[in-house]
Formats: C-alpha cells, structure tokens, sequence
C-alpha cells in the first residue's frame, strides 16, 4: 500500500473517531457559536458602542468566537488525543506496521485544523445572519490571518502534547495555557476595548496579534505585516520546539 493511501486510511479514522466524540464536536464547533449567540442576545450588545470605534459589541465578539474555535481545537483537544495514544502504547505499536506515528501526527493536525475552520464559518455564518454582523471586507487578508492563527494554535497544541506524558498532564498544562489564551483573544476584554498599554502587550502574543489581525481584515484593512509576523514568528517557535521535544513512546 502506498504512503499516501496509508495516510487517507488513517485520516478517515480518525475523522470518524473524532465524530463519536460529542464533547469535542460541542466545544469545538458549538461552543464559540454559542457562546456569541447569547452575548448577541443581550440588547445592549446589539448597540454602537464607542468603545468599540462605533461598532456594536456583537460585532467585536465575532472574531474573538472565531479565536475560541482555534484555542479549544488546538490547546484543549488535539493534545488530549495525542497524548492519550502514546499513554495508550497506540504510538510504539503503529512504529511496528506500514502506518507511520507522523501520519497519525498528521491526520490530527489537519482534523483539527479543519474543525476550527469550520467553527470560524459557523460563527461568521451566525453572526451575519443572526444579528446583521458584517463579513470580513477584506476577505483575502482575513484568511490570511486565520490561516496563520490556526498554524499558531496547532503548534502550540503540539508543544503541550510533547511536554505531557499522560493525558492528566496535558490537561493541566493545557488549562494553564487556556484562559490567558482566551484573555489574549479577548473573551473577557475585546482587544479593541482594552488599555492602549495592554493592547500592545496582549499583541505579541499569537492569539493577541490574530485577533488584532483579524480586526483589521473585518474592518477592510489589510491586516498589520507586524501581526502577522508574530504570528508567523510564534509558529516556528512553537513547531521547532515541538519537533525538539516530542516523543513517540
């Protein structure tokens, strides 16, 4: 069997997998929605705001849900399952037969890089038809930017699955990383509404420096080659640290 065969055969197993999974479908694909479904509900939330530059705070709240796929996608579930098949002995089995572990590495990689794609349309999809959100005007600069972001939130998935050796420590590792990465992304403080100092810091970081991006992109903007850059920056880092530190048994 050739390797690319191999590799569709353990991407579809994995995908279906992934599908009796509920609890990673909801928080993935249903929770950011939801979650800006019932800010959208709030009256004042569909009120121009000045802190918001004049936008309504719904609207601020589509990129930061779009944010919340990638970090639940890439910080909370694929390290999970990673770690889960080497405490499991699946990785130092598969080393035995055609199947290689980076192809099982892989298929995780695109499964749930493309789960938190679909989260990012579904809350684009809601917030647009739901609550009258504007698409992005600068449609090649924003999948740009979250493309990037996804890379960012997978490598860092990546690193948290090399540093764990058992499912109890990539959750502990992974709770760590996930609320300031959800502060950075603005769940709490839209990027846009917090203390210009603080929005600078918060902008070195990679969820920081997306949801800045992805600002400018919705806004028709080209997003800042500075946020980019940090993104692209952060990838790496995280993708070389991640190479150095992951093992398969």
């Amino acid at each position: 069997m050739s390797t690319a065969l191999v590799n569709t055969a353990v991407l579809k197993s994995e995908v279906r997998l992934f599908r009796r999974e509920p609890g990673s479908l909801f928080w993935v694909l249903g929770f950011p929605t939801l979650l800006l479904v019932i800010l959208g509900s709030i009256p004042s939330f569909r009120e121009a705001d000045p802190a918001f530059g004049g936008l309504r705070p719904v609207d601020g709240y589509v990129p930061v849900s779009v944010l919340l796929g990638l970090i639940m996608a890439g910080v909370q579930a694929m390290p999970q399952t990673l770690t889960g098949y080497r405490e499991r002995g699946i990785l130092r089995r598969m080393s035995t037969t055609p199947v290689r572990p980076a192809a099982l590495l892989s298929a995780q990689m695109l499964l749930y890089g493309g789960a938190a794609l679909v989260s990012a349309l579904l809350a684009l999809t809601v917030g647009r038809l739901a609550f009258g959100v504007r698409l992005p005007e600068q449609v090649f600069g924003y999948v740009l930017a979250l493309f990037l972001a996804v890379l960012a939130a997978l490598a860092l998935g990546s690193v948290i699955s090399a540093l764990s050796r058992s499912t109890k420590i990539a959750g502990a590792i992974g709770s760590a990383v996930f609320f300031p990465a959800m502060f950075s992304a603005g769940v709490w403080m839209p990027v846009q509404t917090m203390p210009d100092v603080l929005a600078r810091s918060v902008g070195f970081t990679p969820f920081g420096a997306a949801a800045e991006a992805l600002n400018e992109a919705a806004a028709g903007d080209w997003p800042g080659w500075g946020h980019l850059g940090v993104l692209v920056a952060w990838t790496v880092l995280l993708t070389a640290g991640a190479s150095r530190w992951f093992r398969w048994e």
